[in-house]
């Protein structure tokens, strides 16, 4: 039976516990030149929860692309449907539910029932439709890949993906969506009465980031999919095992404001192709839907819009997987963690009704905390920065970090962690000098801190940066520059006055060992 919602708050405050440890992994990889740009356990066997969605939506892209349905196609909804466990919609047996709100629902709610729903009317049953999401992975190089139902809800044996195969999937689905790609960055939608909002913490928050999908279940950890862009360089990321929603916004955040800057702003350098042709496969008489149970769906079939051949490259992997998997790093890579011999992935805690959506994560800013705010940082003995900074921390003082729940003692560390004048609103960074006029009076490189929905947040950023960092940034002028990204408006945090790359650079190693997320970029 499904959980109370009292259970599953208590489910999820013992998942951000202490004690809570899933498996991690991260990779984040150069769209434009495929490129890996970090990785840690990226080939590790995980459990993908929700992000199953992603590929439940790929192929019901893919229907829609073939003229088979649109946004305001009727699909039926089955008692199966309808019985799955939370989250979902609640729809009822034999009503109907339009494509639309079905792919609105599974991108913002994490509906289960609508996923079954989907899957129901592709492909007849639940378990046929995975089948065609297993061949769809492999068909796209996704080689260690293996589902066994559309949502990510607990199964024995479960869902399984890599970090890798997740990065794959990220890049197709834009590259072969762009019409589709977009419903990604909705944060609500109505239902109804119901007003639906989205779980994705990071959609207007961070700069650039543009989707994709959260998932959560006890066994997987807080996992996250995320594409961003800006100024031309593309990546796309992914965080598996996060102790807490917080927490993996907060590392996914690092990842992206580290390695944006680092992608390439050129074409495409990578090959790029369509996934490897699948035979058509049309269900068996017994599993056809009646044609007046889709009343909307278009009769006639258009030949599949055209896409790019590959490359003819010799490899041993087939021209998708050529097309869509990362290029070997150029910089260095945690290895992973050792698992002793003959363990297998634990997966005992799974619960057939456990919510495969992520919890309420408690609200962040970029940049270092303020000294009565609570310190979320990516688990302890997970190294989650191995190709973000290569700077060694000061061994004097070490900060300890407090767990995202709040408690007295999380907030007298995080006081010893920022030292009083932190706080101190004097003196004010020259506020808001204009871009144009800060990098004319003051050389050819800035570095950012950051950027936010409040200008006011911004500018104490920049403030709490100069008190940290006092004599690297004694020349420097501080300034917020306002950026319109996706219909939001945002406030970077920037400092300029640095003639060359090694001088900017050596004012962001010291901000980062002072707790701060920094990158240096030409003005």
């Amino acid at each position: 039976m499904a959980a109370s919602p009292a259970e599953a708050r208590k489910r999820r405050h013992h998942a951000s516990g202490g004690g809570y440890t899933p498996p991690y992994a991260a990779m984040v990889v150069d769209v434009k030149s495929g490129r890996t740009l970090h990785a840690v356990n990226a080939d590790a066997p995980r459990i993908p929860a929700s992000l199953t969605k992603v590929m439940t939506l790929y192929l019901l892209f893919e229907q829609m692309e073939r003229g088979r349905l649109d946004m305001d196609s009727e699909l039926k909804v089955s008692s199966y449907a309808a019985s799955q466990p939370p989250t979902k919609l609640g729809l009822r047996a034999g009503t109907m539910l339009s494509v639309g709100d079905a792919i609105r629902s599974m991108i913002t709610l994490s509906a289960n029932d609508a996923s079954v729903v989907v899957a129901e009317n592709i492909a007849g049953s639940e378990d046929a439709f995975a089948e065609m999401m297993t061949r769809k992975a492999r068909s796209l190089g996704m080689s260690s890949t293996r589902f066994y139902n559309p949502h990510g809800l607990p199964h024995s044996p479960p869902n399984l993906t890599t970090a890798r195969d997740l990065t794959i999937l990220a890049r197709a689905i834009q590259e072969r969506f762009p019409r589709y790609f977009p419903l990604f960055q909705t944060r609500a939608f109505q239902y109804g009465s119901r007003t639906i909002r989205g779980h994705n913490r990071l959609l207007g928050k961070v700069e650039g980031v543009d989707g994709i999908k959260t998932g959560y279940t006890r066994a997987s950890g807080f996992n996250l999919m995320t594409s961003a862009k800006s100024d031309g360089h593309q990546i796309v990321s992914v965080v598996l095992g996060g102790r807490s929603g917080a927490s993996r916004d907060k590392i996914m955040t690092d990842l992206v404001l580290a390695n944006l800057p680092r992608a390439a702003t050129g074409g495409h350098s990578s090959v790029m192709v369509a996934e490897a042709p699948e035979r058509e496969e049309r269900p068996r008489p017994e599993e056809r839907v009646r044609p007046e149970e889709r009343p909307r769906v278009a009769a006639a079939e258009p030949v599949p819009v055209p896409v790019p051949r590959p490359e003819t490259v010799a490899a041993p992997l087939p021209a998708v997987a050529r097309a869509y998997a990362p290029m070997p790093t150029q910089t260095p890579i945690a290895p992973p963690r050792p698992v002793p011999a003959g363990q297998p992935l634990q997966i005992s805690n799974m619960r057939p009704v456990t919510a495969t959506t992520t919890p309420s994560a408690m609200r962040w800013s970029i940049g270092a905390q303020p000294a009565d705010a609570k310190v979320l940082r990516p688990p302890a003995n997970v190294d989650t920065t191995s190709s973000i900074a290569k700077l060694p921390e000061p061994a004097a003082a070490p900060v300890k970090v407090a767990e995202a729940k709040a408690e007295p003692a999380a907030t007298s560390v995080a006081r010893k962690a920022e030292p009083a004048p932190v706080r101190v609103q004097a003196p004010e960074p020259a506020p808001a000098m204009s871009h144009q006029a800060a990098v004319v009076a003051s050389g050819k490189w800035v570095i950012q801190l950051g950027a936010t929905d409040d200008e006011s947040k911004a500018k104490e950023i920049l403030a709490r940066a100069r008190a940290k960092a006092a004599s690297s940034l004694a020349s420097a002028s501080p300034f917020t520059e306002k950026v319109e990204k996706g219909g939001s408006t945002l406030f970077r945090a920037r400092f300029a006055g640095f003639d060359d790359s090694k001088e900017a650079q050596s004012a962001c190693a010291k901000l980062k060992r002072g707790g701060f997320s920094c990158f240096a970029t030409k003005s």
